[in-house]
């Protein structure tokens, strides 16, 4: 084991959460350049602290959501006591805590969350409800200072280590020929459907792509698999459905081959800007303000109807405006004018 002094970080649960705390994780580094960070994740969103360059080692934790699992996270404190000087605490629940607290690390930092006076020994304020909200990735890099003092630098982008030999890799795996120019669907967000652009508007896209010479890909988890089926009929096959038969690695490897991303504002968006990819971003019922993705490749479409950013889960008025009038057309316009194609 390393002689640098070493801070663990406790992972947020949502993947393009933890994709916006690496400009969290490149300051603490840049502060203190010695300093060995390792990152406490669950298994869905371990493998993209594992391509941070700022993390040394991930310990993977499967405290599901909505389980307290106290004598677990009791024993896994216990093994981390006395490695850590101090934790920084992303999540806000009480329960995320508690492994720090239970490891006895000195310096437990993070917002006060669900009252969690004692738990935490330095504590930043909540936002103020009705303030606006911060970027995630300004509230998170916010923890690298004192609660004092506000956090004024621009922040540097996400970024994580692709390898081109694992995108030919997953390729081949997946039945893809290496040289495929793909076009990476994402039509999933876990949040909600008020997130999601229309199945019926992702095929249209689909087929013109593949009209147009790429090779159409959609992305998502298994939660994902019956949208990415739709998608794959209504585009008469145009679209190659990959919801749920890759790993979270292999989704990575092949954003990372891809020419360019459509994606809603989930957590495979901020694996395409860490990527640095071109990407199509669509926006509805949450705001590119608080989640942008992170890169100069990034394109967002936001049509901001009065009723948006509501950040429901399901559309409250019933019309979904803030998608529904976001067309295939647009989304193709704007596709062209970002990789040069010709539509």
């Amino acid at each position: 084991m390393s002689s640098s002094p070493r801070l663990l970080v406790v992972a947020p649960n949502w993947l393009g959460d933890s994709l916006m705390a690496q400009p969290l994780l490149t300051r603490l580094k840049a502060k203190a350049s010695r300093v060995a960070i390792d990152v406490l994740a669950v298994p869905a969103v371990a493998p993209v602290f594992r391509r941070m360059p700022e993390v040394e080692q991930v310990y993977e934790a499967d405290f599901r959501h909505g389980r307290f699992g106290l004598a677990e996270r009791w024993q896994l404190g216990r093994k981390f006591s006395g490695r850590y000087a101090q934790a920084i605490i992303l999540p806000n629940s009480w329960k995320s805590a508690l492994v720090p607290f239970f490891a006895s690390i000195d310096l437990r930092i993070g917002y006060v969350g669900e009252s969690r006076y004692g738990l935490l020994n330095l504590l930043h304020p909540n936002p103020k409800k009705n303030a606006p909200r911060p970027s995630m990735a300004r509230f998170y890099t916010q923890l690298s200072e004192a609660p004092a003092k506000t956090l004024t630098e621009e922040l540097p982008q996400p970024r994580l280590i692709a390898d081109p030999v694992r995108s030919i890799a997953a390729k081949v795996t997946l039945g893809l020929k290496p040289a495929e120019r793909l076009v990476a669907l994402c039509p999933g967000a876990e949040y909600g459907p008020a997130k999601r652009w229309p199945a019926e508007y992702f095929a249209t896209v689909a087929s013109k792509l593949k009209a147009m010479g790429a090779t159409p890909i959609v992305l998502g988890t298994q939660a994902d698999v019956p949208t990415g089926l739709t998608i794959e009929q209504l585009s008469h096959g145009a679209a190659l459905n990959l919801c749920g038969k890759t790993t979270l690695d292999q989704a990575i490897d092949l954003i990372a081959g891809s020419s360019a991303v459509i994606t809603n504002d989930s957590g495979l968006m901020h694996v395409a800007a860490a990527l640095d990819i071109p990407q199509v971003a669509l926006f509805g019922s949450s705001s590119p303000e608080h989640t942008p993705p992170l890169s100069e490749a990034a394109r967002v479409i936001y049509l901001a109807v009065d009723c948006s950013p509501c950040y429901q889960r399901i559309c409250p008025l019933g019309h979904f405006k803030c998608m529904r009038e976001l067309t295939p057309e647009r989304v193709l316009e704007d596709y062209a004018q970002l990789t040069g194609a010709a539509v």
